[in-house]
């Protein structure tokens, strides 16, 4: 049986029960997507915004979708996107089906998880290029910059056109809302993102965390 939404085979039983195995996600698939969680969490919690660490966890962030991206062509075929097609109304068939009890395997993400990898990417995407666009800065330079302020030297600062508000543009101001905006949302999806793994992994009796944290032997 298939799933409109994944271009993968969903295992059923003919009483519906689920009789594939979960996904096996490669070592680079594992990388980008806790590299991407720990990018999110540490530049949140951990970073002060517009610090050099700030901004290097963004370009590593950027970096790390973009590597998704391309492993999305070019991957094994449970990293592929033509795997796991978005598709709204496969995803609420899904969640209906999961209500139920009755949610298949997937060999990839089901049609709900590929609707939330999609906007995570979204998001993602619009945090760090706005991101990048507020600082005009490589990593490298605002630590020079904030290692000039500490030894008292402010000429950078002002060569740059001062750190006040007031000599914020317009343009800059959405920038930064924008950035704002994306920052709140992906924390948001991330959030229904790890509930909703541990409802399905609760209401279908699989744990679907431990591929993701542990590779599985293909069978011979």
């Amino acid at each position: 049986m298939t799933e409109s939404g994944s271009g993968l085979s969903a295992g059923l039983s003919p009483k519906g029960q689920a009789t594939a195995t979960l996904p096996r996600w490669d070592p680079l698939l594992r990388l980008t997507h806790w590299g991407v969680a720990g990018v999110v969490l540490g530049n949140y919690a951990l970073t002060k915004e517009g610090s050099s660490v700030h901004i290097a966890l963004g370009w590593i962030g950027l970096g790390l979708l973009a590597l998704r991206l391309i492993w999305g062509f070019v991957g094994p075929a449970e990293a592929r996107f033509a795997s796991f097609s978005p598709n709204p109304m496969a995803a609420l068939r899904h969640l209906a089906s999961l209500a139920r009890g009755q949610a298949p395997h997937y060999p990839s993400h089901n049609p709900a998880g590929a609707m939330m990898a999609y906007a995570l990417w979204a998001c993602l995407a619009v945090l760090t290029v706005t991101g990048i666009l507020m600082t005009g800065a490589s990593p490298m330079k605002q630590a020079e910059l904030e290692a000039a302020v500490a030894a008292g030297d402010w000429s950078a600062v002002v060569e740059e056109g001062g750190d006040g508000e007031e000599n914020e543009s317009p343009g800059g101001e959405a920038l930064e809302e924008v950035h704002e905006v994306a920052a709140n949302l992906i924390l948001l999806l991330a959030l229904l993102h790890v509930a909703g793994v541990a409802v399905e992994s609760r209401v279908m009796r699989r744990n679907l965390v431990a591929p993701m944290l542990v590779p599985r032997r293909r069978r011979r």
